[in-house]
């Protein structure tokens, strides 16, 4: 049963996150509001304690709680069993399994978020947030990469607080100079005129023409996922044909041993030279497995940035959670010519569900813009 109180706070957190809050600063705005933590809440409404549990500051929320919080499917809806075990009944500490080890069951019980927001704010998490002096956040935190050196860029605020001279820069070359990438400079404003009025342009795309753009995406990526499925279909084919290949070798060792065609030394050397090997493809197998899960399951996705779409039908301003909602990454290009005020630069714009879409629904075209 859904207590709708607790409910409140967890939906909060969950869109706090969402529009680019870290679990430090929420931890710290519930603390500063007052807000029970949840061992302190459990124990004031249903009297139950909690080895967490501290009446003398039933406000104090850690970092620590909203980062399991928000990695925890039970709010999704989602029952995990299995998650933890431990070695023997001699030793007690837990081991944390991975969650395709676990035993996941959907839909057990009401949601408190929605997959959207779920989705978004696990993006927001696997991106590490770089802390400022300034006492906002950055809303593309996380979302901007370099298109040489694949890093992200780093927002700089002027100390003259004047908006107009914000501007990001590739977080290499900002570490390690001109030796190992480029500036990438680009203003601020100019990204956010150029996100707003491409973001106009596909959402208005995708409800305008439902069909076309629909047929448009499919064919788009049909040829690039099966390609990319093909490949990875034949590296999991190789490492498969490995994997079955040492089980013989090792076989082989073992009748070679038992028959004393080999000492124990010769035996040893070989199993271990092996061994590595054997547990790289033992890991690899299933993360190749489930790559080609996820682009396969890319291809449906249409449909959900079409209705996506469909409800955002009035996009005045960007957002935290708008960027992060629709999506994936931006890929800011060197200008054409480097410290030019008036050179032309190339942003590509990722979309989740869909991917990049080029200026006319031809791929091969970027978005251009002028960044003065």
């Amino acid at each position: 049963m859904v207590d709708e109180e607790a409910a409140t706070v967890v939906r909060r957190i969950f869109a706090m996150c969402a529009a680019g809050t870290g679990p430090m600063r929420i931890a710290k705005e519930l603390q500063k509001e007052q807000i029970l933590c949840p061992a302190a809440y459990v124990y004031q409404k249903y009297g139950t304690t909690h080895t967490g549990l501290n009446l003398d500051a039933p406000y104090h929320w850690s970092g620590d709680t909203i980062r399991v919080m928000l990695e925890n499917e039970v709010y999704l809806g989602n029952t995990i069993n299995m998650r933890y075990s431990t070695k023997s009944y001699k030793d007690k500490r837990r081991i944390e399994h991975p969650r395709e080890e676990c035993l996941v069951f959907e839909n057990t019980h009401p949601a408190l978020v929605t997959q959207e927001i779920w989705d978004i704010v696990q993006r927001v998490r696997q991106n590490k947030r770089r802390r400022n002096n300034f006492d906002e956040q950055d809303k593309y935190s996380g979302l901007l990469v370099c298109a040489d050196c694949g890093n992200t860029l780093v927002l700089h605020r002027s100390h003259g607080r004047d908006p107009a001279r914000y501007h990001f820069s590739c977080y290499t070359y900002k570490r390690k100079g001109s030796d190992a990438c480029t500036s990438h400079y680009i203003r601020e404003c100019i990204l956010d005129d150029v996100v707003l009025e491409d973001l106009r342009r596909v959402t208005a795309m995708a409800r305008e023409h439902t069909r076309e753009f629909a047929e448009y995406i499919g064919s788009k990526q049909s040829a690039e996922i099966q390609r990319e499925i093909r490949r990875l279909e034949r590296e999991l084919t190789a490492m498969r044909k490995r994997s079955a290949e040492l089980d013989a070798i090792f076989k082989k060792l073992y009748e070679d041993r038992v028959l004393n065609h080999i000492s124990v030394e010769q035996f040893q050397m070989l199993s271990d030279s092996y061994a590595g090997e054997r547990a790289s493809l033992d890991a690899g197998i299933p993360e190749k497995e489930s790559s080609i899960q996820r682009l396969k399951d890319t291809v449906s996705n249409t449909d959900r940035f079409i209705a996506k779409a469909k409800q955002y039908t009035d996009i005045t301003e960007l957002t935290p959670e708008l960027l992060r909602l629709f999506i994936q990454k931006i890929v800011v290009h060197e200008k054409s010519e480097k410290y030019s005020k008036h050179a032309e630069q190339t942003v590509e714009i990722h979309y989740t569900d869909i991917g990049f879409i080029g200026e006319t629904g031809r791929e091969e075209k970027p978005r251009q813009e002028i960044s003065a």
